[in-house]
């Protein structure tokens, strides 16, 4: 609803959603399903909580659970990069999404791109999708 009042979000917002997303990855992993998330964590630390949960969340989740031992996502990290202007060209062609154009500063301002030692691969936007995919695919394998 911030966003899509113009309100960038900040950690307190986000920490809460990225921990509900790593119980879900854990579930659906359990179940035996390969799971693709596509969300927009930003930060190291954001996707620090995707695999291990509320525990390393900078700003804690509920305590749920609190003595177990935190189970871990083995996460691949796609980080499509692009630079601004291109991404404001697709973004301001989006019709009904709830982040207005007038977000992507916040986003950009935020975002910290991974690095060594995350796993992770970096693919240009300006690839088109059946090159992204094949991409990840092969790293996949």
């Amino acid at each position: 609803m911030k966003m899509g009042k113009g309100i960038p979000l900040k950690d307190q917002d986000r920490i809460p959603w990225l921990c509900n997303l790593h119980d879900i990855l854990l579930r659906d992993i359990a179940s035996g399903q390969h799971v693709v998330l596509a969300c927009s964590a930003l930060k190291k630390a954001y996707r620090d909580v995707l695999i291990r949960g509320k525990e390393c969340a900078p700003l804690q989740c509920d305590e749920t659970g609190k003595d177990k031992q935190p189970a871990e996502v083995k996460l691949l990290v796609v980080h499509l990069s692009g630079s601004f202007e291109v991404i404001s060209r697709r973004l301001l062609k989006r019709k009904g999404h709830f982040m207005p154009p007038e977000l992507l500063q916040s986003q950009f301002d935020t975002l910290e791109p991974p690095s060594a030692p995350e796993n992770f691969i970096q693919i240009s936007v300006d690839k088109n999708l059946s090159e992204i995919i094949a991409t990840v695919m092969e790293t996949l394998k």
